[in-house]
């Protein structure tokens, strides 16, 4: 007989959750390989990573959708699946919700949020109660005698997360569910998604290619790659302190340079990029001489004019180069500048800087992450595929000399 999870209620902590030596494969594809995980009770953990880096598959696993070939998964301490048991989905005490929404069409609101307490066995007015107040809070207590096709997406992903939590599940699981929606609604529902999970008291783990998305929600974030769990930490030390060439990559980059280890002093190296001399964490060991690539952060970067800080012609970090393209962001402009060879994207300046305007773009070391650039090989890869040309008299005399 297949025997329910037992744990702690709502409103206390949902499932301490466990994953060892995870593996799935599908064929001769291997999904995951070798995942070790823990998640206390009431933990946000975000899993990042992009398509076919396995995030996917995890959370399948861990709803009991998929099996796993290898390794096990425990849910407040009792074993839910290794290589012989799989226990089924509806005795794991959790909710998913998914990308698509997965509602039922010929049900109404009230029905579909309604389904998940079928198992619980409450009497007509409690239900109707829970239902009730679950609508209120997601914003549709006058929609419940509506249909899905009757709701716009917003209002469809609104309704899949009251499923989700009327039943006031242990750990919720969220599936890329903010994806299909616009700029403007997925902000909104993210933070209805982090307000209602917490309230909730359980655990949850959400999947997202979105390293914007992921920072904004998370306790924890895990980074996958290629079927690996390559960092577990907080978005602070993802952002700050990369596990890897792929997770500094991943989490956000206005950019690229490629230079020569000149001396490293404790975490910090001195590269030297064509005549300028740029600081960078060092990530991983680097030794004079190396050839390192040095990923910029996007809060690394910030504009001057030429006549701001000559400082950019003595080799100090700043680099002299071109803006080729502005973008009104709101708060300010994001500005494209082409500095020789290389092209930073994603520097935030209050005014705008004209296209063909000539900038310094000072570098802040303490968000510029070197490694060794042998290390980073299959990581890297072309940000644009136009090629900029810049006039060569717009381009100070120590860039001008690298450009073709």
């Amino acid at each position: 007989m297949t025997a329910s999870v037992q744990g702690s209620v709502q409103g206390t902590t949902g499932h301490r959750l466990e994953v060892a030596r995870a593996v799935k494969r599908f064929g001769a594809t291997t999904a995951l390989s070798g995942v070790d995980l823990a998640v206390e009770p009431g933990e946000f953990l975000v899993l990042l990573g992009p398509s076919g880096s396995g995030k996917s598959t995890l959370v399948r696993a861990l709803a009991g959708i998929e099996r796993l070939d290898a390794g096990r998964i425990h849910l407040s301490g009792q074993l839910v699946a290794d290589g012989n048991r799989h226990l089924a989905p509806e005795h794991r005490n959790l909710a998913m919700v998914f990308q698509d929404y997965a509602l039922w069409p010929h049900l109404t609101v009230e029905g579909n949020v309604g389904y998940a307490l079928r198992r619980r066995r409450l009497d007509a007015s409690t239900a109707r109660a829970r239902i009730g107040g679950v609508l209120e809070r997601v914003g549709l207590g006058r929609h419940g005698a509506r249909y899905p096709h009757e709701l716009s997406g917003g209002e469809q992903q609104r309704v899949a997360l009251a499923r989700a939590v009327v039943a006031e599940p242990q750990l919720l699981l969220f599936d890329e569910p903010l994806s299909n929606l616009d700029a403007d609604l997925r902000e909104r529902l993210r933070v209805e998604i982090a307000t209602l999970t917490r309230e909730s008291g359980a655990t949850a783990i959400y999947i997202t290619h979105d390293q914007t998305e992921a920072f904004a929600l998370a306790d924890t974030i895990g980074v996958l790659d290629h079927g690996e769990l390559v960092q577990l930490a907080t978005p602070e030390d993802v952002y700050r302190r990369p596990a890897t060439p792929f997770v500094a990559r991943f989490t956000g980059v206005a950019g690229e340079l490629v230079g020569t280890v000149v001396r490293v002093l404790g975490e910090t190296g001195e590269i030297r990029v064509g005549d300028l001399i740029v600081h960078a964490r060092c990530l991983g060991p680097l030794v004079e001489g190396d050839v390192a690539r040095v990923v910029v952060r996007p809060a690394a970067t910030s504009i001057v004019e030429h006549r701001e800080s000559p400082s950019f012609e003595r080799g100090s970090g700043a680099l002299s180069g071109v803006v080729t393209d502005v973008a009104y962001r709101g708060r300010g402009y994001d500005h494209v500048v082409a500095a020789g060879p290389w092209v930073l994207s994603a520097i935030h300046a209050a005014q705008a800087h004209p296209r063909g305007g000539a900038v310094g773009v000072l570098l802040d070391p303490e968000h510029c992450v070197a490694f060794a650039d042998a290390d980073a090989a299959r990581y890297i890869d072309d940000l644009t595929t136009v090629t900029l040309t810049v006039p060569r008299e717009r381009v100070a005399p120590e860039m001008a000399r690298r450009l073709p």
